[in-house]
Parts: structure tokens; C-alpha cells; sequence
């Protein structure tokens, strides 16, 4: 266990937003799955970027490809940038642990935020992806390669992350009425990042 108290993600990235933004890698190692993502999609989709921080580069990308892309954030300080950057895009704040929107999309990415919930929240949050994809959607988030809790920096303060082993994920992907498609753990062509992809398969239960 980490003493880093998970409650204070939100915080550090308030605090850290210009930080984080300045920091983050725009060497686009993400180019492979994004295109593999992208290539389950139909053309002009409508796109979930759940943490979607300040819009760059995964948010940007798609909407540069001609994606209708909604961001959602639950950091106040990131979403400023994110606005500022992209001004016409549709920018909204929202945790995805409470997730409620009137919408549904073709696809729903998490990428570099998923992985900060517990292991509890991420097992209560798949479901809630799961009802804002239409079927046939498609899921991407980066997790971690087996179950554990680890701690990771933004802007000098420590974070918390977890993750679930690729069996529970498979499991709660199909309760959820959905499919694993794609696991990779520790991607070395993805700056070592493991990434899980799923498809929905039908409507979801209520």
C-alpha cells in the first residue's frame, strides 16, 4: 500500500496544470494505438477523452483527424488550458467515477487517467463507460500490467495509481456487456505504457 492519499489527485493536478502541461511528452508514442483506435471508429465519430487534461495531444489529435470530441476532466486548472487551447471544443467537467451524461459515443478514451482509481472505483467505474458507449463502441485506457498500487510524479508531487489483473478487467468488461480486444503491458513502443482495449457488444443492461 502507498500512503499517498488517492483523494488528493484532483488537487495536484489543479495545482500542477501548467506543470503537467509544460511536461508532457509531445513525441506522440501513443501514434499506434490511437491509430488502432481510430481504426475501429466510424468516420466523423463522436469521441470521449475522459481526463482529458489539457487537451494535448490525444485530444488534439483527434479532433485535428476530424473526430467530434468531448473532453472531460475533473480539474478545473486543466480544462482552463485545454479551453484556451481549442476554444471552439466541447470542454466539460465531470469525474468519471460519477460519470452522467446525456451522451453516448462511438468511443471513449482514458489515457494516463483511469489508472489513478482505486482498484474499488475502477471496478464501479467500468460499468459507467460502458452505458456512454453506443454498441459496437470501442474503449481504450491505460492501466497497469498486473494488479498493484504504485505511485507516479505530476509536477514534483507523488500520485497515486492502481490497477486490476488483465483476468478481473476481462471479467468486469463482460458483465459490463462488453469485450477484451487488446492488452499490452508495458508497451515498449508506447513508452512502456499498458494499454487495454475493449469493444461493447450490445446494449447495456440497466
Amino acid at each position: 500500500m502507498t500512503n499517498t492519499d488517492p483523494s488528493d489527485i484532483k488537487g495536484v493536478y489543479d495545482r500542477r496544470a501548467e506543470d503537467y502541461d509544460a511536461a508532457r511528452s509531445r513525441a506522440f508514442f501513443e501514434a499506434r494505438w490511437l491509430s488502432r483506435f481510430a481504426d475501429s471508429l466510424p468516420e466523423g465519430a463522436r469521441v470521449l477523452d475522459v481526463g482529458c487534461g489539457a487537451g494535448e495531444p490525444i485530444a488534439g489529435w483527434l479532433i485535428r483527424e476530424g473526430y467530434n470530441v468531448t473532453g472531460a476532466d475533473f480539474s478545473d486548472a486543466m480544462l482552463a488550458i485545454a479551453r484556451e487551447r481549442f476554444p471552439n471544443g466541447d470542454w466539460r467537467l465531470a469525474d468519471m467515477r460519477s460519470l452522467d451524461l446525456d451522451d453516448r459515443f462511438h468511443g471513449i478514451i482514458g489515457w494516463d487517467s483511469f489508472f489513478h482509481l482505486t482498484p474499488d472505483e475502477q471496478r464501479q467505474t467500468i460499468p459507467r463507460l460502458a452505458r456512454h458507449l453506443l454498441p459496437d463502441g470501442v474503449l481504450v485506457v491505460t492501466v497497469g500490467p498486473i494488479a498493484s498500487e504504485r505511485i507516479g510524479s505530476v509536477g514534483g508531487e507523488p500520485v497515486y495509481h492502481a490497477s486490476l489483473s488483465v483476468g478481473e478487467y476481462a471479467a468486469l468488461l463482460e458483465s459490463a456487456d462488453m469485450r477484451l480486444t487488446g492488452f499490452m503491458a508495458e508497451d515498449p513502443y508506447c513508452n512502456f505504457h499498458t494499454v487495454l482495449m475493449a469493444r461493447k457488444t450490445k446494449e447495456t443492461r440497466p
